[in-house]
């Protein structure tokens, strides 16, 4: 099905404005694009592309006129989705629990319609948002999943270093446990972010925030075998060397075996490979390295305002959930070690 004007302008804003990742403005793209679906088969529409365009003309036109409420063809989906009501919006909701999506699921397909609403509201292409009279189902809280530091080093062990990509991947992984950066920083990350004088690292987070994580000894030491490994091979040295001489901004850091930049998706496959050399849980994902690096900080003693700032969350409750985890294994070590902490 088409992309209607109306969702591609707001997935616009979302790029442009708000400076959503690809990733994330995928799924939002996704869940209009069901929500488009579901309004053209109730309402037996066929999807006419130029229609649609002039309807979400007529309604921009209106509303620059200070027309609000100006008349949209009800036999297209644009007329549709801006002239609905919480009614129509709870009958979809209906529609998506007929499908028995999970609680999370269901629960970013509101966020989604939620955010289209309040930007068409904003910008006057509504005169009501009817999101305001949905609420979100209440969800059970999933606590991030961590492993224990012997895994994180067998996890480690697992690639060989004999070779060029063997170097860069245990460096990929030093890195992400390190740092406890996303896989999306990672793979975005350039020579020129690398500064091995401060032993850390210029990391470009969500919304385009950025932010400068240390490096530990470890991963420091796995880069360095992997520059000094890359800089000797006829395939990459030249192209390596001539970056590094410009500043190293715009050459990946880490690379694929041609010499570009690596994806989300290689990067989640080398992980699965290496899980399964080490015998470890092959559920575990790039993620779970960097819950496990927020985790293990806490176990720690780390503050909870230092580990915010390292793992670029732009909100304090969002960085909180980890200490359900330390809190819990706090009790269990409590239980054990305390002579009176056994039930009565």
């Amino acid at each position: 099905m088409s992309v209607l004007p109306v969702t591609a302008s707001f997935a616009s804003y979302l790029t442009d404005e708000r400076h959503f990742s690809p990733y994330t403005a995928r799924c939002y793209g996704a869940d209009l694009r069901q929500y488009v679906e579901y309004l053209a088969d109730e309402h037996g529409i066929e999807v006419d592309d130029p229609a649609e365009g002039r309807a979400f003309d007529t309604r921009r036109n209106g509303h620059a006129n200070g027309d609000v409420a100006g008349t949209i063809s009800p036999t297209t989906v644009t007329g549709h989705i801006l002239d609905t009501d919480a009614d129509k919006i709870r009958a979809y909701l209906a529609h998506l629990g007929d499908k028995q999506y999970s609680p999370a699921t269901t629960a970013r397909k509101i966020a989604t319609l939620r955010s289209f609403y309040k930007w068409a509201h904003r910008n006057g292409y509504i005169a009501s948002n009817p999101m305001t009279l949905i609420r979100t189902p209440r969800q059970s809280k999933r606590l991030p999943k961590a492993i224990t530091v012997e895994q994180i080093e067998r996890l480690l062990c697992a690639p060989s270093e004999r070779d060029v990509l063997g170097r860069r991947d245990r460096a990929m992984l030093e890195t992400i446990y390190s740092t406890g950066i996303r896989v999306s920083e990672l793979v975005g990350l350039e020579i020129g972010d690398l500064d091995l004088e401060t032993e850390s690292m210029h990391v470009r987070g969500k919304g385009k925030k950025e932010r400068l994580v240390p490096l530990g000894t470890h991963a420091l030491h796995a880069i360095r075998r992997y520059i000094e490994m890359v800089e000797a091979d006829s395939r990459f040295g030249a192209a390596w060397r001539g970056a590094v001489s410009t500043g190293g901004h715009g050459h990946p850091l880490f690379i694929n075996k041609h010499g570009g930049r690596l994806s989300s998706r290689s990067v989640r496959r080398k992980l699965d490979k290496y899980l399964r050399e080490a015998g470890l849980d092959p559920t575990i994902s790039p993620h779970t390295l960097r819950h496990s690096f927020a985790t293990h900080l806490l176990d720690n003693g780390a503050d909870l305002r230092s580990v915010q700032e390292l793992l670029g969350h732009q909100s304090l409750s969002t960085t909180q959930v980890y200490t359900h985890l330390t809190t819990d294994r706090m009790r269990e070590a409590y239980d054990k070690a305390h002579p009176r902490a056994e039930a009565i």
